[in-house]
């Protein structure tokens, strides 16, 4: 999220890696509204592989999965987030939410009205 000239990004790390972040919240959102891994990623830019690698990292940082797929082509197959991803996502969401309020104020606003809006160019 960006605030005048400040950004911030709220990332849950599982050791090195990013648990959940903006962009795969993202994705989860791009699952639920699709239906499948490869649709999500279309509807994204991004590549299969991409966003393949990015579902397994997060089903391997929570205590059960946040997406299932089924393989197969049928009727049945696809991807769909599972009630722990939807929870993650939902409780990330807030946390954005939580992050963005507390942001209008104190000394986020402050550093917000210090910084230049550019560097200062050298000789």
């Amino acid at each position: 999220m960006r605030i005048g000239a400040l950004k911030l990004k709220v990332q849950i790390f599982c050791g090195d890696a990013i648990a959940m972040g903006p962009g795969k919240a993202d994705l989860l959102d791009a699952i639920e509204g699709e239906g499948s891994i490869s649709a999500a990623a279309k509807a994204m830019g991004m590549s299969y592989r991409r966003s393949w690698l990015l579902v397994d990292e997060m089903n391997r940082c929570w205590p059960e999965p946040l997406v299932e797929a089924v393989a197969g082509g049928g009727r049945r197959s696809g991807a769909r987030l599972t009630a722990m991803g939807a929870r993650v996502r939902d409780l990330y969401r807030t946390l954005e939410q939580d992050v963005e309020s507390a942001a209008r104020g104190g000394a986020f606003a402050a550093l917000a009205d210090m910084v230049r809006s550019a560097p200062v160019q050298t000789a």
